[in-house]
């Protein structure tokens, strides 16, 4: 006996290629890495699979476990992951995700690299490891003999895991751990102490209150030498194969990114090599930051985009009073808005890839404007991903409120790439500081922007808007926010009208710009051109 027909049911978001994606093909080529579109592709296709969706579900399902002790009572620190969550990093590994492009002389491989990092997003918490050993690598530079030894096993393409002496690997991933219990963010409170031995390393005491992926093999963090702050070097196990006394206290129980661990950890005198001058840690840090800042605006970029392809696709096939949603000229409004939010978010992020890639190779101009605009783009892009977020799971109805969708995932990820690498007020400040310690940056910001000017009006008087908000320093701090937000604006409407689809610039400009728009998703003006918006925004299942 049956009780009922299912019927109305969205086939499962699966069998498409996560890097079709109109805004993320025409970056690659404007950028300067459309030699990178085959692999991009055939890793879009992997991450748009069956397989790879179940790797996620399951590396989530199933949290790493933190094993302090093995059955003797030996100390061992060691965190169990699940067979999952080794495929998806042996995928991201395999094509060159982590730290690859410092090992590939071609330009445009940082563009490469960033376009891949977000067409491979079956699951976020594996990204962490990955994107911090690409950030590490121009810190360890800072000290040459430890870069010649280290940075060749850094860019290996050979997923190695477990904890061995770091030099017989196949295959190395590098962690960050930098904050403490009482600073944060002020990692110049940090208390941790490093006391120089004789044969050049240190010994680290302290403690650190966040170390995420706290099994990778070598770890950059910052303790307090007899020179001031300082950036070292630590490995989980010494070159003579004993472990390194750094000890997982425990694991972070997290609202998001529940397949990576981050742990709390001790320092019992920890074996550590200093990474630059004595005192220059901060310095020595500083490209580190802004490249994980880099994958924070990627990460939010790509969940934007799996966002609201999700909604398109269940609106597609989804009927409700008469009419399929897609259909419906209400539900049209919002999934317009989260693309043209979306595309936005995508255009700004290959920018930010291109000027990466171009200042490593020694590009001056490029170098300025990415101090600016990727300070801007950490904080606007991702404040923009949990609402962007909550809109697209409302989308699915109740359906989006069960974890079977993926969407509650999607949503408890959202505000991390906010708070990491400096919350919205540290990005913000940090905005101010550049403007108004170094002018150069502003200067080729507004270059950057200006090559817009006369396209649009509704851009040329947001940028007008920015100047005089920026000539007004009383209240600057306090305003912060607000300048921030309106540069992230006027650099996004000026790279969709110079490279957008017309029809996303238009929308873009008209609700964003020129004031058309409610305080919430679906707010767009009429006039829009709906139709070609989502479209650009439907997945194409195989």
């Amino acid at each position: 006996m049956t009780t009922h027909e299912v019927v109305n049911q969205v086939p499962p978001l699966a069998g498409y290629d996560a890097a079709d994606d109109p805004a993320l093909l025409d970056g690659l080529d404007r950028e300067g890495a459309g030699w990178a579109a085959a692999e991009l592709h055939e890793l879009g296709r992997l991450g748009g699979a069956a397989p790879a969706i179940e790797q996620g579900r399951l590396a989530n399902e199933h949290p790493p476990v933190l094993r302090t002790h093995d059955r003797y009572g030996h100390r061992i620190d060691e965190v169990e992951f699940h067979p999952a969550w080794h495929e998806l990093m042996r995928t991201a590994v395999s094509h060159g995700l982590h730290a690859a492009p410092w090992a590939d002389d071609r330009p445009g491989a940082h563009v490469a690299r960033a376009a891949k990092f977000y067409a491979w997003r079956p699951d976020a918490g594996h990204g962490c490891p990955i994107s911090m050993t690409y950030a590490a690598v121009p810190a360890l530079r800072h000290s040459p003999e430890l870069a010649a030894r280290y940075e060749p096993l850094l860019t290996a393409t050979a997923y190695d895991f477990g904890l061995r002496a770091p030099l017989t690997k196949r295959g190395l991933l590098a962690g960050m751990s930098m904050t403490e219990k009482q600073g944060g963010s002020d990692v110049r409170a940090n208390s941790t102490v490093a006391h120089p031995d004789p044969d050049g390393t240190y010994r680290l005491l302290g403690h650190k209150w966040f170390t995420s992926a706290p099994m990778c093999d070598i770890f950059l963090t910052l303790a307090q030498a007899p020179g001031g702050l300082t950036c070292f070097l630590v490995p989980r196990v010494l070159p003579d194969g004993t472990r390194n006394p750094m000890r997982l206290m425990r694991l972070k129980d997290k609202l998001g990114n529940r397949s990576n661990a981050s742990a709390e950890v001790e320092y019992e005198h920890a074996v550590a090599w200093r990474v630059g001058d004595e005192g220059r840690g901060v310095r020595t840090l500083i490209d580190m930051v802004n490249l994980t800042r880099l994958d924070c605006v990627i990460g939010a970029a790509a969940g934007m985009r799996q966002g609201v392809i999700t909604a398109v696709h269940h609106a597609t096939h989804r009927a409700a009073f008469g009419r399929y949603l897609v259909d419906q000229p209400l539900m049209r409004n919002v999934l317009a808005d989260l693309a043209v939010e979306s595309e936005a978010a995508t255009v700004l992020m290959m920018r930010l890839a291109g000027a990466t890639d171009r200042s490593a190779r020694g590009d001056a101009g490029e170098t300025a404007f990415k101090r600016l605009a990727l300070a801007v783009g950490k904080y606007w892009v991702c404040k923009r991903w949990p609402a962007h977020a909550a809109e697209a799971l409302e989308c699915l109805g109740g359906n989006g409120y069960v974890e079977e969708s993926g969407m509650p995932r999607l949503f408890r990820e959202s505000p991390l790439n906010s708070i990491w690498e400096g919350s919205g007020n540290v990005a913000a400040l940090d905005v101010l500081r550049a403007v108004t310690k170094e002018p150069q940056v502003m200067e080729a910001f507004q270059a950057e922007v200006s090559t817009a000017a006369g396209a649009d009006p509704r851009l040329d008087a947001a940028l007008r808007q920015v100047r005089a908000d920026l000539s007004d320093r009383d209240d600057l701090e306090l305003r912060a926010r607000r300048v921030v937000e309106r540069l992230a604006l006027v650099l996004q409407g000026s790279l969709l009208v110079r490279h957008g689809h017309p029809a996303v610039a238009d929308a873009f400009c008209a609700s964003r710009l020129g004031g058309d728009h409610g305080q919430a998703f679906g707010t767009l003006p009429g006039g829009v051109d709906f139709a070609t918006i989502i479209s650009r925004a439907a997945p194409k299942v195989e």
